[in-house]
């Protein structure tokens, strides 16, 4: 099927929310939604399921209550696939709105549209369902979180740090004053009469800052610069008071980077490549979950080659693909791409041979998707096994490398551990570790997995019961996919000539956990 656009619209034909999937003007979409009205028939307004037709295009519609929710379609479209489109998208709806009323499809516009996005791609229908479209469109981020929780714990032990330093100049201010033996005037109050005491001046002092250090703080004001220092501030220069904190934060396992560090650092594991005119880049990621007395209870493979052309002398070209798969992965072409010839040749080409790929744009040309639970496939297995002994626990984890050909790189196995119990004992270890305080993990970080490197292990003695070292999970980087097919030349189309082209692969983990 070919889906030109959705909308929900009024029964008068007033468009509230519209989302088009291929490229149509506003004036067209605005005719074709003012039209759709006029062509209802009114007998088949009580139907569950309604369509009307024109010359060029198909209506079909359900009823929400005063709503309608519609797609306009080809005529050459299934019907059925239609159909069950249409159900898909009225099921979207109650996600976000409580209710079928104008006012809140325009107050949810945004939510329904990214929905409507995971549904239908460039006109064609996504193979998703419900629950993953709620997935996608939550797109929760654990890095967020892990930067909201650091800058809050920043917030909360700056603002201790500013009590404790207003607490030792009000105190040295006392000293001070004690040290003079004269009189303390406080302001608005008048001084001491003469014939006080100084044990009672002293004793005043100390009542007096009681009281002042029990009333709310009074706002900050900045420090005034002292006279005849001679020295202009220096921007970004970093006081002793930053250090200690960052050194800190750094102890209790918290990850700080300067502002050098970022503006020049690199992750490790995703080198810079230099763009060509033509670039590709393949990406392939790994969801899986296995059971800690063994067993693969799901992996899901998927892997995506998108091309990126930015020169348009070489926008009309031909991919030799290598295709060395022997997993049973599902190989699926883009729908603009020539089946036959890549069928035939392993070669990625438009289906009509004199058009030419879009310019600074990224298409995905191939993808590929593998799911099984044939433990024998997984990419690298973990065994933990914690035994308690009077309140300990004795942890040996390991790991083992199940596919010869993949070399895994900067492999961190994460354990949790009880919180409040102190850090681990580690014994044995093969790579490093990092016990990471505020999070209560223990991160085992191995820097290549490869067949030279099959297995390793690690021992760690904590309080705590055996449940309380699930889930483990591991997160890598591989330059080479799991599913080996790789593009190994382009030609152009009309001088089979070879034209460069750069590349950039990875392999890496969306969620690998054991449970």
């Amino acid at each position: 099927m070919v889906l030109l656009a959705s909308a929900i619209c009024t029964k008068s034909g007033k468009a509230i929310i519209s989302r088009q999937f291929v490229e149509m003007t506003r004036s067209r979409i605005e005719g074709l939604l003012a039209a759709f009205p006029k062509l209802m028939n009114s007998g088949n307004t009580t139907k569950q399921h309604t369509f009307v037709e024109t010359e060029s295009v198909r209506y079909v519609y359900q009823p929400l209550e005063k709503l309608y929710m519609l797609l306009i379609t080809t005529k050459h479209s299934n019907i059925l696939e239609d159909l069950e489109t249409l159900r898909l998208f009225s099921r979207v709806i109650p996600e976000y709105c409580r209710a079928m009323e104008e006012s809140e499809i325009v107050e949810n516009a945004f939510s329904l549209i990214f929905a409507f996005d995971e549904i239908v791609a460039l006109g064609y229908r996504e193979n998703v369902n419900l629950a993953q479209i709620r997935t996608f469109t939550e797109m929760d981020s654990h890095e967020e979180k892990v930067f909201q929780a650091v800058r809050q714990t920043q917030e909360r032990e700056a603002k201790e740090e500013m009590k404790k330093k207003a607490k030792e100049l009000q105190a040295a201010r006392v000293a001070a004053a004690k040290g003079r033996g004269g009189k303390m005037t406080m302001p608005g109050f008048g001084g001491f009469g003469s014939g006080t005491s100084r044990s009672e001046i002293s004793a005043a002092n100390i009542e007096t800052t009681a009281v002042i250090d029990t009333t709310p703080a009074p706002k900050p004001t900045y420090p005034t610069r002292p006279a005849g220092s001679g020295k202009a501030m220096k921007l970004g220069s970093k006081s002793k008071d930053v250090d200690t904190f960052v050194d800190k934060l750094r102890s209790e396992g918290t990850e700080v980077i300067s502002h050098k560090q970022k503006s020049v650092a690199k992750p490790a594991a995703a080198p810079v490549v230099n763009m060509s005119s033509v670039h590709l880049k393949t990406e392939e990621k790994i969801t899986l979950t296995a059971g800690r007395d063994g067993g693969l209870q799901n992996m899901e493979i998927r892997g995506l080659v998108v091309l990126r052309i930015s020169n348009s002398e070489v926008a009309k070209i031909k991919l030799a693909v290598e295709n060395n798969d022997d997993k049973g992965f599902q190989l699926q072409t883009h729908p603009n791409v020539d089946k036959k010839l890549f069928s035939s040749e392993n070669v990625i080409g438009l289906k009509q041979a004199g058009k030419s790929f879009p310019i600074n744009n990224d298409i995905g040309l191939l993808r590929w998707r593998l799911q099984t639970t044939d433990e024998s496939l997984m990419p690298l297995s973990i065994n933990c096994w914690p035994s308690e002994n009077d309140g300990q626990c004795e942890v040996n984890i390991e790991y083992e490398l199940l596919q010869d050909n993949l070399e895994l790189k900067d492999v961190v196995i994460s354990i949790p551990v009880p919180h409040g119990v102190g850090g681990p004992v580690v014994g044995e270890l093969d790579g490093e570790y990092h016990y990471n305080h505020k999070q209560s993990q223990l991160e085992w970080q191995v820097p290549v997995i490869d067949i030279s490197n099959k297995s390793g292990s690690m021992e760690f003695t904590i309080a705590g019961h055996p449940e309380d070292f699930f889930p483990v999970n591991v997160s890598f980087f591989s330059s080479k996919t799991y599913c080996d097919v790789k593009v190994t030349e382009v030609t152009g189309v009309e001088d089979e000539k070879p034209i460069k082209f750069s590349q950039e692969v990875s392999f890496t983990a969306e969620k690998y956990e054991i449970v």
